[in-house]
């Protein structure tokens, strides 16, 4: 297995640093901010057991997963000898460009160099590179340990080998790349996302449904399905002649919807509701502990899908 580098060790890095140790890999830990890479393993202790528990750490111990992570005092240590190098700073164009000048700069020339940016195209902060052939972005869900999807997103003068080693070495590590032909706002997921969000609130908006109701809509109806299967897939099945019968079937009653799905402000007054029915369901001092719910419920779903994988097909 090869080295690998976190740079930025908060919500993101901690997680994708599990993630690759996993997967066997050397994970050498940095951060700006002394003493953020010590925080993230402290974390990583807490969540290594549970991992172990659902049987999602390759068979490894939470121990031996943890062995391969080490803090660097300096980047240029943390870069020495590391094939992919995972960048996690703050969601702002010029950070990401510094700190990916310094890591053009000092990482192997054969290194890939990503960013888990979820809103910044990789155009806007590699351009100016030597090495910009070897930039792009890998946006992964959080927490990447238990989603296994990941973007990635080349800038119009990423190689394509480097897109190939990237998904290539994501496959490895038992992600499931989404590639990219070209970069776009959003990328795929933060696109698809957006698109139900807005209709979500303006249902609520409008006095349609509730924000129970709409999660209900989601938890216990699309989801079950989308859990295992994309859109595409599904609606190849939901019609006895496959997707193009589903289309004539039912474009028409889609045209019709979408002519009545307006654009709603999500911070207008519509979110005084959201919060306030929320609040209601979850007050804000459970936020903390229902995330690590949330977590668990992941971590026994993904043990799930594997099993199913294994047991039905996939």
């Amino acid at each position: 297995m090869s080295k690998v580098t976190i740079v930025g060790t908060g919500f993101i890095g901690r997680a994708w640093a599990i993630s690759f140790a996993r997967a066997g890999h050397d994970v050498a830990l940095w951060d700006a901010a002394a003493a953020a890479p010590a925080d993230a393993l402290a974390y990583i202790d807490t969540i290594l057991p549970d991992l172990a528990e659902y049987d999602l750490l390759g068979g490894a111990t939470p121990g031996q997963v943890r062995a391969r992570m080490r803090i660097a005092t300096t980047l240029e240590q943390a870069l020495g000898g590391a094939a992919h190098v995972q960048e996690n700073t703050p969601e702002d164009v010029e950070i990401k460009r510094r700190i990916f000048a310094r890591l053009d700069a000092a990482a192997m020339p054969q290194a890939i160099l990503a960013s888990s940016t979820s809103a910044i195209l990789p155009s806007q902060f590699t351009e100016a590179l030597a090495g910009s052939a070897r930039c792009l972005v890998v946006h992964p869900l959080n927490p990447p340990y238990v989603i296994p999807a990941a973007e990635v997103v080349p800038a119009p003068w990423t190689s394509a080998e480097t897109v190939r080693r990237t998904a290539d070495f994501l496959k490895a590590a038992g992600h499931a790349p989404i590639v990219m032909k070209r970069e776009l706002d959003g990328f795929v997921m933060n696109r698809m996302q957006g698109a139900l969000l807005q209709e979500a609130f303006r249902l609520v908006a409008d006095g349609y449904a509730s924000v129970e109701d709409v999660d209900i809509g989601i938890r216990e109806g699309l989801a079950l399905r989308w859990s295992f299967m994309g859109p595409f897939e599904t609606i190849d099945l939901n019609a006895p002649g496959g997707v193009r019968d589903y289309v004539e079937r039912y474009e028409p009653l889609y045209k019709d919807l979408f002519a009545a799905m307006q654009r709603r402000d999500w911070s207008g007054p519509v979110i005084d509701t959201v919060e306030a029915e929320r609040r209601e369901k979850l007050g804000a001092g459970r936020l903390r502990d229902r995330q690590v719910w949330r977590d668990r419920r992941l971590m026994a779903l993904a043990a799930h899908k594997r099993r199913a994988a294994r047991e039905i097909g996939s």
